[in-house]
C-alpha cells in the first residue's frame, strides 16, 4: 500500500529539519575557523611589530654605546700630593674605577710619601700635571723664574714616572706677561667647587652637582679631608645622572 498523506507530510518535515540542521552546522563550523584565522593574523602582526621595536631599541642602544653619548665631565685636583688625604682619594677612585687629573706641587713631592703617591697615580692611570714647585703666582715672577718653577716640577715627575707631563695649570691661572706658554695642555676649569673656602662636604657637593653640565672641568683640591669626601659623593651622584668621568685631556682633545 502507498503512504498516506500524513506520512508524506511527516517525512517531508523530517527532511527539512535535517537540512536545516546541516546548514546550521556548516555556519557554526565556518565562523570560528574564519575568526581564528583573523585572530592568528592579528597576533602575528602584533608580534612582528614588537620584534621590530625591540630590534630598533637594541640598535639604538648599540649606537649610543658606540658613539659614547653619555655626557662627560672631568675631576681635577690641585695642590697635592697630600700624604694624609691623597691616598684616601686614590682608594675611592680605584673602587669606583674613575680616572682623575692631578696638578701637583713639586715641593710636596719631596715630603714623606710624596714620591710613592706620584708613582701610584701614574700606575693607576691618572693624569699628572704641573702646578709649579712652590705654588706661586707666576705672573709676579720674571720669565726666567717662572720657567724654573715649571721645569723643576717637570723634572721631578719625569724622574718618578719616566714620562713627560703634558698638562700645566699655573696657580691662579696666570703666566708672566709676555711669557710664551709652555708646550703643554694649559688646563683651566669651568666649575669651581670652592672647597678650599667652605671646607664643608655637603656644601661642596651641593655646589658641584648643581653647577656641573656636560664637558665641564671641575676644580677641587686633594689636600682637605672634606674635599675627598665630597669628591667621592659627587662621583656617585653624577654617575646616577648618567655622567661619565674622564681625564681632562679627553675633554680638551676630542
Amino acid at each position: 500500500m502507498g503512504k498516506n498523506r500524513t506520512g508524506e507530510i511527516s517525512e517531508a518535515g523530517e527532511i527539512r529539519r535535517w537540512m536545516q540542521a546541516l546548514a546550521l552546522t556548516a555556519v557554526l563550523m565556518a565562523y570560528p575557523v574564519s575568526a581564528l584565522w583573523e585572530s592568528e593574523e592579528a597576533g602575528a602582526e602584533v608580534q612582528e611589530e614588537m620584534q621590530t621595536e625591540a630590534q630598533a631599541g637594541m640598535k639604538t642602544e648599540a649606537r649610543e654605546e658606540a658613539s659614547g653619548v653619555r655626557p662627560m665631565v672631568a675631576l681635577t685636583f690641585d695642590d697635592g700630593p697630600s700624604p694624609e688625604y691623597t691616598p684616601l682619594l686614590l682608594d675611592g677612585l680605584r673602587e669606583r674605577e674613575v680616572r682623575a687629573s692631578f696638578f701637583v706641587i713639586g715641593s710636596n713631592i719631596e715630603k714623606e710619601g710624596g714620591e710613592e703617591i706620584i708613582r701610584r697615580m701614574h700606575e693607576e692611570g691618572h693624569l699628572i700635571g704641573n702646578h709649579t714647585w712652590h705654588h706661586v703666582d707666576l705672573s709676579g715672577l720674571s720669565t726666567e723664574d717662572a720657567w724654573r718653577e715649571l721645569e723643576m716640577t717637570d723634572s721631578r715627575i719625569r724622574e718618578i714616572t719616566g714620562e713627560e707631563t703634558e698638562l700645566v695649570r699655573p696657580p691662579f691661572g696666570e703666566f708672566p706677561q709676555g711669557m710664551e706658554e709652555p708646550d703643554k695642555l694649559y688646563v683651566k676649569w669651568t666649575v669651581d667647587s670652592r672647597d678650599w673656602v667652605t671646607k664643608d662636604t655637603q656644601e661642596i657637593v651641593r655646589k658641584v652637582v648643581t653647577d656641573t653640565e656636560e664637558n665641564d672641568i671641575i676644580l677641587m683640591h686633594d689636600c682637605y679631608g672634606t674635599s675627598v669626601e665630597a669628591a667621592l659623593q659627587i662621583i656617585d651622584i653624577l654617575r646616577e645622572r648618567g655622567y661619565e668621568f674622564v681625564t681632562v685631556d679627553r675633554l680638551l682633545l676630542e
